[in-house]
């Protein structure tokens, strides 16, 4: 028998399996799901997709969840500082003790499908599976899943699917399609037979898209605008307020620990997906109940405040909606008197399409090389950033790495500036390397009953819960989540 694995040794044999690799097709993790015993399909399931905002929904949707009485279990991607962060429970990563034992109970059938396979299982197929088993061996109530690119051929893809949800459609990966519509129809793979679709607001194209495949398969459709909208919304320290409808329900004056007017529109959703999987239990949740799960809501590496004296905000936005999001939320939140720009962005990314929001607003820039192999090199994005600031009185710097980027932002920015990280999440994450490093003390999930808020009654939660498994149970059948695939 083999010694157990420490955390060290379960990353770097899982990195020795391509953190980039990709094969398109569901081969592989259904065969080792099989061989597991097919834990993704032991609890409820939410499945989000989209171009931006799938992390925040997410991460929104697992507190509103708990706030209800029911542990969430979230798997999201890419991470920011530790591969930890990809499975969480209540917002709290797996320790490292907890996840070498994870991984080596799924490893040795990982090799058996390497062995039956003319490709290897990948990284990101093996963490899909191990997020899966760990689920189902907690148990957790309900699974939320984040598609790692795309939705049909996406190894998350054999989760269960009740309710599936796609945040804004864009164009962003080119494997996807060069234009919405097209990236919509590979996004619309994960819609199941008999689930609930909840669509944030899209293009009128990316919209039919989703219509035509709910109702191939069956499906419920809930719509930005008619079924859940935001009704108000106001900024306030350190958020916002955000009033909403869902579903015909009212919930006024709600805190929301986040910035920026998408991260409204990320609630709303996560609010309506709830209601999705709960049905006619949402009305009988208590609006504090809500309420407390919203201000529970954290979401690293979007418009997230890393620093003060000066303000260091960071934020992965790494394509052209994204970044004009961000600006957005820059401008509204901060009241930054001047914006110093660190940016390092990947090669297969939109790199003048990133910039060229920041144009009117940054004041300074310095331009980094991201920490991945995938980077822009800095030469090139000096080159893209002097092109687009030329004649506007802007400096462009140049800096080998995110932290030395750092240093001469630091050297540059004013009292009353801030230092703004965008670009991509690896650049992102290496700034809060430097002023929020991870610690490894308190991060182990041990989900009790009692770590809900005091005043939701267990008794009522446990038969709500039973409720709705039963009829989500008997909504969908037996129903193979392979048989969803296109042919």
């Amino acid at each position: 028998m083999n010694d157990p694995s420490t955390f060290a040794a379960a990353e770097a044999a899982l990195l020795a399996r391509g953190r980039g690799r990709m094969v398109p097709d569901l081969d592989r993790i259904t065969l080792l799901l099989e061989l597991l015993g097919q834990p993704q399909r032991a609890y409820p399931s939410i499945h989000v997709t989209g171009t931006n905002g799938k992390g925040s929904a997410v991460r929104i949707t697992a507190m509103l969840l708990g706030a209800a009485g029911l542990s969430a279990g979230t798997y999201t991607s890419p991470h920011l500082q530790t591969v930890r962060e990809r499975l969480a429970v209540q917002g709290r990563r797996i320790g490292e003790e907890a996840f070498a034992a994870l991984y080596d109970d799924v490893a040795p059938l990982a090799g058996m499908v390497d062995e039956r396979s003319d490709d290897p299982v990948t990284y990101f197929e093996l963490l899909t599976a191990m997020a899966s088993w760990w689920f189902a061996e907690l148990p957790v109530d309900v699974g939320v899943f984040e598609v790692g690119m795309g939705g049909t051929w996406d190894a998350t893809n054999l989760v269960r699917g009740d309710v599936s949800v796609v945040q804004p459609v864009d164009v962003d990966h080119s494997e996807l399609g060069d234009d919405p519509a097209t990236v919509a129809r590979e996004k619309a793979g994960i819609i199941k037979p008999q689930g609930v679709l909840v669509s944030a607001a899209q293009r009128p194209e990316v919209l039919q898209v989703l219509e035509r495949r709910a109702a191939d398969v069956g499906a419920q459709v809930r719509l930005h605008g008619r079924d859940h909208l935001l009704l108000d919304r106001s900024v306030a320290p350190g958020g916002q307020v955000v009033s909403v409808r869902i579903m015909g329900r009212e919930l006024r004056d709600l805190y929301l620990p986040l910035h920026g007017a998408h991260q409204a529109d990320n609630a709303v959703v996560a609010l309506a997906a709830v209601a999705a999987l709960l049905g006619d239990r949402f009305e009988d949740l208590d609006a504090e109940a809500l309420r407390q799960g919203l201000l529970a809501v954290q979401v690293p590496g979007r418009l997230e405040v890393v620093n003060r004296e000066p303000t260091v905000v960071v934020d992965g936005a790494h394509n052209p909606h994204g970044s004009r999001a961000s600006v957005a939320g820059v401008q509204e939140a901060f009241g930054l008197e001047g914006v110093v720009l660190v940016v390092g962005v990947l090669a297969d990314k939109d790199v003048a399409g990133i910039l060229e929001p920041w144009r009117d607003v940054a004041r300074h820039v310095v331009v980094c090389a991201a920490p991945s192999p995938r980077a822009v090199p800095v030469t090139q994005l000096r080159a893209f950033a002097e092109e687009l600031w030329q004649g506007t009185g802007v400096a462009v710097e140049a800096a080998t790495d995110v932290d030395a980027a750092l240093d001469l932002a630091h050297s540059v920015t004013g009292a009353d500036d801030g230092i703004v990280v965008v670009g991509s999440l690896f650049t992102v994450g290496a700034a809060r390397d430097r002023y929020l490093p991870v610690l490894d003390d308190d991060d182990e999930v041990v989900y009790e009953p009692e770590d809900v808020d005091d005043d939701v009654h267990e008794e009522r939660f446990d038969a709500a819960l039973d409720a709705m498994i039963e009829r989500l149970d008997a909504e969908r059948g037996s129903v193979d989540p392979r048989d969803v695939l296109d042919d």
